[in-house]
């Protein structure tokens, strides 16, 4: 592993804050992940970098070392950053957005709305299924920005060094045919689906494994799962075959209807994604603001879900936070 500023970043945040666990907290990171990155810092600098116990987390003589030089060589690169920026034009946001999405259902509205604030602006969008491979082309300057989900309060792989915020979250619904004997029902009990074939559209995300451990809870494991592209999904419940989960704020289709789950089993949070050191970073509140907006766009054709949401007001666009 080459060492980078981002792993620099690590070892002064814990440096600061005197502690592996208030580190991950500051830094957005879930603890293990924070600590996994450490050990892979340390190997490559060839020893530990902090002695540990209960007390917190105190610099060794390396870690003396490498803070000395991570705290020379942060603002450095951060005013060359700066510097750059100036120089270039570019001012506070960039003239150019390159997104990459996993199904996104804000995706359209997120670019007509930079489009109409930026009409200079150049977009373009990247459509994959894989979020580490939207990850690893956002960390390698290939994309400025990754719009994916998670399931419940997961996060995605700390490995590409991300920053990742969250836009909106979600109950996860079901999409059946409304000739679907439950199909008349405000909510649905996961239970009752438990005869019922499933349909999915790929990934190598957690919602696989969220769903089958919600199916256990609900006391059944979920039969046979096809897996195709969304259009094929539709297909598929259209024809009977099966009955498939959507995010809430998926496009009515006529024959289909999308029905609320008793208890929320399933929660799907919206992320937007970016490399802290990328020339990017410095747009991204922009950018994360105006995918919240548009998020609150794509609730105009579902006003019961509306409704509801503002009934719960757990859900939907939430106060800031890190992921």
């Amino acid at each position: 592993m080459n060492l980078e500023l981002r792993h620099l970043r690590v070892v002064c945040a814990i440096a600061e804050t005197g502690s592996v666990t208030k580190a991950a907290s500051a830094l957005g990171l879930a603890q293990p992940a924070l600590t996994a990155q450490l050990q892979r810092i340390e190997r490559t600098l060839g020893g530990p970098l902090f002695d540990r116990d209960r007390r917190g987390a105190r610099p060794t003589a390396l870690g003396e070392l490498v803070l000395a030089r991570a705290r020379v060589l942060l603002p450095a690169m951060k005013g060359l950053q700066d510097e750059a920026a100036r120089l270039a034009g570019a001012g506070e946001v960039p003239r150019w957005y390159r997104f990459g999405g996993v199904n996104s259902p804000i995706l359209g509205r997120l670019v007509h709305r930079l489009a109409a604030e930026q009409p200079p602006a150049q977009i373009t969008t990247y459509a994959s299924w894989s979020v580490d491979e939207l990850a690893q082309l956002v960390a390698g300057g290939r994309l400025d920005f990754a719009l994916t989900g998670v399931c419940g309060d997961a996060v995605p792989s700390a490995e590409f060094g991300l920053s990742w915020r969250e836009v909106a979250v979600d109950p996860v619904l079901v999409l059946l045919p409304e000739t679907h004997p439950l199909a008349d029902s405000d909510e649905v009990r996961l239970v009752d689906l438990r005869h019922e074939q499933w349909v999915a559209a790929p990934g190598d995300g957690c919602f696989g494994d969220c769903f089958a451990a919600a199916c256990a809870r609900a006391g059944f494991t979920p039969r046979k799962v096809y897996e195709t592209d969304v259009r094929g999904c539709v297909d598929l419940v259209d024809a009977g075959e099966a009955v498939a989960l959507c995010q809430a704020t998926f496009r009515s289709v006529a024959g289909l209807v999308t029905r609320r789950l008793a208890g929320i089993p399933l929660r799907w949070r919206l992320l937007l994604g970016w490399h802290p050191d990328s020339p990017a970073a410095q747009g991204a509140e922009v950018v994360l603001e105006t995918a919240k907006s548009a998020y609150t766009d794509s609730l105009a054709p579902h006003p019961s879900y509306l409704a509801w949401l503002l009934r719960n007001p757990g859900f939907g666009v939430r106060q800031p936070s890190g992921v």
